[in-house]
């Protein structure tokens, strides 16, 4: 499962790193390729729903998992003979298809098999980020040399590579979790909750921004593909400490003044991106990223753990993922190739700063509040007993 994981992520490196600079090879404008980057959060909405009710029907994840891996292994066959925009479009489209099961499918199967073992879910799910670190590396050096044009020949093999190490994981029964319909208007009654999905999309929508632009912004400032290597591994690497910290320590820490922390952290992020003119500069930028999305992340689900009852959980955490991952990346795929192509990249990146604040606003708002609230239950508490 560790080197599943370890290899699995360095199709993520290619779709949300190198996707975009084959695209730019084919001639696209920035706005297709935003269009393009919005397909992939529109589809997963569709395909991790329909993929969990198959592996619960057939009540396996490794048989799915094959058909998923070898459905991307034919599509990136044929986008590589692609070279129109509207077969691209569609093509791509299938490919997300295959492409975003496999992480929630993978992480399911980790988790059984760690309890089976006796072992923590964070070991397995460390070596996906090593993996994504040291594919950010190799991939742009060996695009330096054959090219971006041979993007999805790179895609191939490593589909291939995970599809044989699936080979020899150990088959699991336990059905992915499927939103729970009944439990959403339960969620939806919490104000607390509520907030917190808001404040998440507002800040998801400046972290997309980036995702999707950043190695076009990198490019546009002469860096090879070798240079946009080095700017995904200062990013994945520096998450890897901060997410063992956090795991240990982070129930020491209240959540709210931590997210207020990482989106302060985000917004001077893309600030700095905005005033750079340095590929370099960027890369040190990039380790920004442990303090940005590693608090962020390991906070949120801490505190949607908390918030949601157990038997809302995979509720809650479908909505989560639409917020932070799938509606926020459709908006800013969509609407932020035309800003970026309008606007150019200081503007483009200080809106995405703009929106990092209003998170920060929003979460600061309501810990400022609920710390109000409890000062005023413990003064009523004093006045009942005096």
């Amino acid at each position: 499962m560790r080197a599943f994981s370890f290899t699995i992520y360095g199709t993520m490196v290619l779709v949300s790193t190198y996707f975009p600079l084959f695209y730019a090879k084919l001639g696209f404008t920035n706005g297709q390729i935003g269009v393009l980057y919005a397909l992939g959060p529109m589809i997963s909405l569709i395909a991790n729903l329909l993929w969990s009710i198959a592996s619960d029907k057939f009540r396996t994840i490794k048989k799915i998992m094959c058909i998923l891996l070898i459905g991307q292994i034919i599509m990136s066959y044929i986008l590589s003979i692609s070279t129109t925009f509207s077969v691209i479009m569609l093509m791509i489209t299938i490919f997300y298809f295959f492409f975003y099961p496999v992480f929630p499918l993978s992480d399911t199967i980790a988790i059984n098999a760690a309890k089976q073992h006796g072992k923590s879910f964070i070991t397995v799910r460390i070596f996906g980020s090593i993996g994504y670190a040291f594919f950010a590396l190799a991939i742009g050096y060996v695009l330096s040399v054959i090219g971006a044009s041979k993007t999805m020949w790179v895609t191939m093999a490593i589909a291939g590579i995970a599809l044989l190490i699936t080979m020899f994981i150990q088959d699991q029964s336990s059905p992915v979790a499927k939103m729970d319909m009944s439990g959403i208007w339960s969620i939806l009654r919490q104000k607390e909750l509520l907030w917190f999905f808001g404040c998440v999309f507002c800040l998801a929508i400046a972290v997309r921004m980036n995702d999707a632009f950043l190695t076009i912004t990198l490019k546009d400032l002469g860096a090879g593909e070798n240079v946009i290597g080095w700017a995904q591994l200062a990013s994945s690497c520096s998450e890897i400490p901060i997410f063992l910290i956090l795991s240990i320590y982070g129930e020491r820490f209240k959540e709210l003044p931590l997210l207020i922390i990482a989106s302060l952290v985000f917004a001077t992020r893309f600030l700095l991106v905005s005033l750079t003119d340095s590929a370099y500069a960027i890369i040190a930028i990039q380790t920004m990223h442990s303090f940005s999305f590693g608090i962020f992340y390991v906070t949120s689900i801490r505190m949607l753990t908390r918030m949601i009852p157990d038997q809302f959980r995979a509720t809650g955490m479908a909505l989560f993922t639409i917020a932070w991952s799938s509606a926020s990346g459709l908006l800013s795929g969509t609407f932020g190739g035309i800003v970026f192509e309008q606007f150019g990249r200081q503007r483009y990146y200080l809106i995405a700063m703009t929106f990092a604040l209003i998170a920060c606003v929003g979460f600061a708002t309501r810990y400022f509040h609920r710390d109000q609230a409890i000062r005023a239950r413990k003064s009523a508490r004093s006045s009942k007993k005096a």
